[in-house]
Order: C-alpha cells, then structure tokens, then sequence
C-alpha cells in the first residue's frame, strides 16, 4: 500500500483537510462525555453551581469567611472582588487559574463558618467546647479571639479535612453558595436550569460539528480515493500499453483485468475507510486517553485489561486468516480466466458436448473462492461478538469499580459516566482498526499486485537519442543475420535470416506449421527485439527509431482479424481517423468488403459488436485489411490474412490490392502458394532457417521445401 502513496500527491491538500475536520470531530466527539459529567455533577448536584467561588456574595458572609482566611487569601479575595453597598461581586476578568485558587481558599472557610454556624450540632458542640455562654453566635466569638487561637482551631479543622474526598469539600462549598444566592433573594432554580440548558445546546452544537465533520470526510475521502482509483487505473492501463509481447506473456489477460478493475477496487474501497477510519481511530483513541486520565486514573487498569484482550484477538485472527488474504486476489484471477475461457469458446464447447466437463470446472473456481470467501468472512463473524464482550465487560467492570468509588465519596456519579463514555470510545477506536485490519492485508495484497505491473520493465524501449530515417528512402525492409529465440526458451524460432525488400516490391514468406513466419513479420513492427542481428526499416535498425515512427510506416494485418465495438466506419478508420468518406469507401472496395457492407440497411454506420461477434470470419478479415488500406502506410503486413476468404474473393482481393499497394512494400505470410505466386520474392522457412528465397520459378527449381508445399496443393497443370 506504502507504495501506492505516491498517487495520492495531487490530493494533498484534501487528505489535509480530511486530517484537520478528523481533528475537530475527535474534539467534538471527546468533549460530549464531559459535557455528561458537568450535567449530572453540576446541573443536578451542584444545581448549576460550578464550584465554591459565589458571583455575589454578602458583606457579612464574606466577613464570617475571612475569619478562616490568612492574609495572603484575604488579600487574593479582596483583589478579585469589587464591593457595591453591602454586597460583593466577582470580577468579570479573572482567570482560570485564580478561580482555582479563590475554589480552594472559599472551600475550607465556607465549611468553618458551616460548622460553626450556631443551628449546626457541630457548632453547639465547638460553643460547648471553647466554654462560650450559651446563646452566643461562635463566629463574633471566633472574631474576637487571637488569632493564634483561631490558627489552632484551624490546625485542628485541617487535620480532619485532610482525608475528606475533595468531592465532599467542593458539595460541602457549594452548598453553602447555593445558601448564599437564596439569602441575596437569586432563583437558585433558575441557575440550574440555565446551566443545564445552555450545556445541552453546546452538545447539539457539538453534536451538529461532528455530523458535519463526518459528512465532509466521508465525501472527501470518497473523493481523493476515486481520483487514486482513476490515476491507478490509469497508469495500469499506460504501462500494459507500454508492454510488448514478452510482458504480455508474463501475466495472463485475466490477471490484468483482475488488476485493473478488482484489485484497483479493493485498494480504492480501503482508502476511502482509511481516511474515516485508520486515521480517526488513533486520534479518538489517544485523546480518549488523555481524558481519562484528566478525569480519573483509578480506573485506568480496566483500559489496560480491554486493550490487551482486544490486541490478543486480533493476533490470534491474523495468524488464522492471514494466509487465505494473499491466495483470495489469485483465485479470483482464476476464476475469471475460467469464465473467460468458456465464455469466448461456447461453440466449441457445445460441438464436443463438453458442456459437463466446464460446468464442473468452473464450479471448483466457483467454489475454491467461495470457501476462501467464507472463512474470511467467519473470521469477521467470529471477532465482532468478541469485540462486544469484551466492550460490555469493560462497562460493567467500570461500573462495579465506580459505585464503590462514589459510595466511599472518591468519585462523583457524573465522572463515572464520563469514564464509561471514555472507555467505550477508546475500545471503539480499537474496533475500528480491527475492522480495517481484516480488510487491509487483502488490500495490501492487491496493491502489491497493481505494483508488480506498475514496476515492471518493459523490454522494448524507445532509444534516448533516435534516429530518423533519410525522407529519400521509404518503404525498405532488411534482415540482416537475424536470429531470435523466446525469453526463457532457450533455442533459437529463428536461425541467420537475412534478405532485403525494397519500395513496390511484394515479399511472400511460406513454411510449415510452426517454422516461424509470423515470428518473423513480428519482428518488423518490434514486438520483439532480435536476439543476434538487426531488423531495418528505411534503412534504419528499428530499435534505433521511436515505436510510435516506426509502427506509423506500418499497415498491420493480424493471423486472426481484431474488430472494436462501434460501426464499420469507425473500424475502418481506427488507424487514420481524419479521412474522408470516398477513401474509407475505396479501402472497404479494394479489399472487397462492400459485398456485404452494401446489404446491410445502415451500411458504413451498421454496428460493429465487441470483437466483432456479429461478421463472419471472411468479413471481419476483409475489413481488418481495409483497415490497414485506409491508414496508406509504406509497408503492408498480411500476417496468412486470406485465409478465410474463397478463391474466388481472395484472387479479385489479391488483384486489387496489387494495383493499390504499388507504390507500397508489402510483406504476406501465407499458407497457400496461389496467393503468393505473384510475388517479387518468396522467402521459405524450415524449423526457422531459411530453406530457400526467390521467385516462384525459381525456388520450383531449386528448392524442395517450397516443391513438397507446391505439390500438396496445386494440379501439374496450375504448376506449369
């Protein structure tokens, strides 16, 4: 996959983007827990009051509180209050950190002036104690006491504070602030709902950001991951249009449709999650962790016990079904060569009756791949319920150890939710990448195979310094000690061929079955290049010209005739698209197509099926060479292309074709003598070496390979 990311460069600024929306959904989505806890915590229990510190309190109050204050904290009070009439109020401009410190100094003296409030039985006790006449208000006692006396109760009040949950202390100071806002006549109810409303809405705004957030991801990434599908897609495309034979015969035509459409699809599908999933699922669950670490690290060894169990499963998943990943893409190419196979060789398979025999066939492909299908997919069914246990027993786990924290006062009910909330987001996070680690080793093993088409090295490559041939040779052909043997075969297809055509002249090449003729015109338009020897057209060695000048000299007839979908007119002129009507009509007639074009009602425009399924065999021959006529190359390639034409077509073709290529070379290869007796020379091959050239007279002379083929197919009197 690392390897494919090179595709992704033009969509930087997206996959950016994508980041920063993930980063502020992940702020969303960690925030709404806390809003939970302040909720449950502030809005219900503290009735909106946050902390200890009152927005306004009473001069008498404050007085009461500054009995338990140093002077440092009576000083940090007065500077952040401002006096109106009798009462005090907060100022507007404080920071956090000094409401944190004014939270602590107001907790401990709003629970002294608490416990020694004259109607609290803590109060009559501390009266009883201190030998006060009962009646007596403790704090206008305590007001007049030395202060060293007032530091010894004080002393004495910190030692029991000390192991109090600071829980308990902040109630306790809230409490007292809620009292507070009753006595200055404030609608303490109205706080509360004001609190919990206001929160609520941040959450729905919270909540909104997140939807939107998810959307713009999920269509970005939609995005950038069909660009990547487009570009790879693309670039596969270019580099098989790059290879010559010796690559095509390295993967078969299955495999590259495989690595174009279905694997190029994996490889897509699992970049569009990836930027969803893989790339959230860290932030989710490293901000996860943070929080709850700011909440409360009591708990934080259940996280540990769920992340081990939940690294556990995925280990043992990926030893079991890891193997099956890289084997699934390579029966998938299997299967489609199957169905390829029978589907383009139904005639034939249905002439041998051996229907059966491919049913069968293509039910072990069929099945092969689904069983491999299913054990992945069982694999997934197996790790989701597993997944959920282990997430349900982590909630009941937190909520076990959580009641006993608020039971003892250690925790408040609204920071257990909060950690549940936190854990399941961090476990979630977990299952995310779980999920995708299902899917990316398929994926990783697509991407290695589009990556071995990508990398491969083609072997024929244009020169860097070409060469261009003089403008006063046109049309030559030479071989020059040509020898040529398949990569990896090991012997030679053919052994020190030379000969030489020039401008106007036809030159015939005839041989047995597997002698090498079509070997040997391949060599011309370099789908291979020579093994020993050189291959010039124009007077130039083809490797030392561009392919795309040397195949424009070239009018290419294949063995077996190659129609594309579309209509007559758009086959005929696939190799020169820019000609005129009259000359597509003038190569269908020298190539005697217009027999048939004519009986047909749209003619020129009648559709052409895929492969050309809708001609016969004769026809699709005749307007391949028409094809090749149209493009007026300098040379002409007839690879046995009338071979599927009657004597009598193949002779008015021949005849016409003569009187249009006259001023063009024309190289045949053919299996019959009658189609090549006319010409200037024939070049006849024998297990790949030249076993005679000449003109029909003269290899009947002198040569017995080209008699033996004579004989086997001409009367005594054709012959004379």
């Amino acid at each position: 996959m690392i390897k494919l990311m090179k595709y992704l460069k033009k969509s930087a600024g997206y996959i950016v983007l994508i980041i920063a929306l993930l980063f502020l959904q992940a702020y969303c989505d960690l925030s709404l827990p806390d809003y939970t806890s302040k909720i449950i915590n502030v809005g219900i229990q503290q009735k909106g009051i946050e902390d200890s510190v009152p927005d306004k309190l009473r001069d008498s109050t404050l007085q009461n509180l500054q009995i338990f204050m140093d002077e440092d904290q009576k000083k940090e009070v007065s500077q952040n209050y401002t006096q109106e009439d009798d009462t005090w109020l907060l100022n507007d401009d404080i920071s956090k950190e000094t409401r944190e410190n004014l939270n602590e100094d107001f907790s401990k003296a709003m629970m002294m002036v608490a416990a020694f409030s004259e109607d609290s039985e803590q109060g009559q006790a501390m009266v009883a104690q201190m030998g006060l006449p009962e009646g007596t208000d403790p704090l206008t006692a305590l007001a007049q006491m030395p202060e060293e006396a007032v530091q010894q109760i004080m002393s004495q009040m910190d030692e029991k504070l000390k192991d109090m949950p600071e829980s308990i202390v902040t109630q306790a100071g809230v409490s007292f602030v809620a009292s507070e806002y009753e006595a200055l006549g404030k609608d303490v109810d109205a706080i509360q709902m004001h609190y919990i409303l206001m929160s609520g809405i941040r959450m729905l705004a919270m909540a909104l950001v997140i939807m939107l957030a998810a959307i713009s991801v999920t269509f970005i990434s939609a995005r950038v991951a069909g660009r990547l599908g487009h570009d790879l897609r693309n670039s596969i495309y270019r580099k098989v249009m790059s290879f010559s034979s010796r690559e095509y015969h390295k993967f078969s035509t299955a495999s590259l449709i495989t690595r174009s459409t279905n694997d190029v699809q994996q490889v897509q599908q699992v970049m569009a999650m990836m930027f969803r999933i893989v790339l959230y699922a860290p932030i989710l669950g490293i901000g996860g962790v943070i929080k709850v670490l700011n909440t409360d690290s009591s708990m934080t060894w259940i996280l540990g016990v769920a992340v081990a169990l939940i690294l556990v499963v995925i280990f043992v998943l990926f030893q079991v079904a890891m193997p099956k990943f890289t084997i699934l893409q390579t029966l998938i190419d299997r299967l489609n060569l199957v169905s390829r196979e029978i589907l383009t060789g139904i005639p034939v398979i249905r002439a041998f009756s051996r229907e059966k025999h491919e049913e069968e066939r293509f039910e072990k492909a069929n099945l092969d791949l689904t069983k491999t299908n299913l054990f992945v997919n069982r694999c997934m069914t197996f790790m989701m319920p597993l997944m959920m246990l282990i997430m349900n027993g982590v909630s009941v786990l937190i909520i076990y150890s959580g009641a006993h924290a608020v039971d003892n006062g250690t925790m408040q009910v609204g920071n257990v939710m909060a950690f549940i909330q936190y854990a399941m987001q961090i476990i979630m996070s977990f299952l995310m990448i779980t999920a995708m680690s299902i899917m990316l080793p398929r994926a990783n093993v697509a991407a290695l195979r589009i990556d071995e088409v990508l990398k491969t090295e083609v072997s024929i490559q244009d020169p860097e310094t070409p060469v261009h041939p003089s403008e006063s040779v046109k049309g030559e052909i030479e071989f020059d000690h040509v020898s040529f043997a398949y990569p990896e075969a090991g012997e030679n297809v053919l052994t020190d061929i030379s000969f030489k055509a020039k401008k106007g002249q036809t030159i015939a090449v005839i041989g047995s079955t597997g002698s090498g003729k079509s070997t040997l015109i391949n060599l011309i338009p370099r789908y291979y290049d020579v093994t020993k020897g050189s291959v010039k057209v124009d007077g130039v060695d083809v490797r030392d010209m561009t392919q795309k000048e040397l195949r424009d000299k070239l009018g290419y007839v294949p063995q077996k005739g190659v129609l594309f979908s579309g209509t007559i007119d758009s086959n005929i002129r696939y190799g020169k698209p820019e000609i005129t009507d009259a000359q597509v009509k003038e190569a269908a007639e020298v190539a005697q197509a217009t027999e048939f074009i004519d009986t047909k009602p749209k003619k020129y425009e009648s559709p052409v099926s895929q492969g050309g399924t809708n001609v016969s065999g004769g026809q699709k021959q005749r307007l391949s060479i028409a094809r090749a006529i149209a493009k007026e190359p300098e040379i002409f390639i007839f690879d046995d292309s009338f071979s599927a034409l009657d004597f009598k077509t193949d002779s008015q073709l021949r005849k016409a074709l003569k009187e249009y290529t006259k001023d063009a070379t024309t190289v045949i290869v053919a299996q019959r003598i009658s189609t090549i007796l006319g010409a200037d020379q024939i070049i006849v091959l024998d297990d790949g070496h030249m076993a005679g050239i000449g003109t029909h007279k003269e290899l009947m002379a002198n040569c017995e390979v080209y008699q033996q083929i004579a004989r086997s197919q001409l009367s005594e009197e054709e012959l004379a």
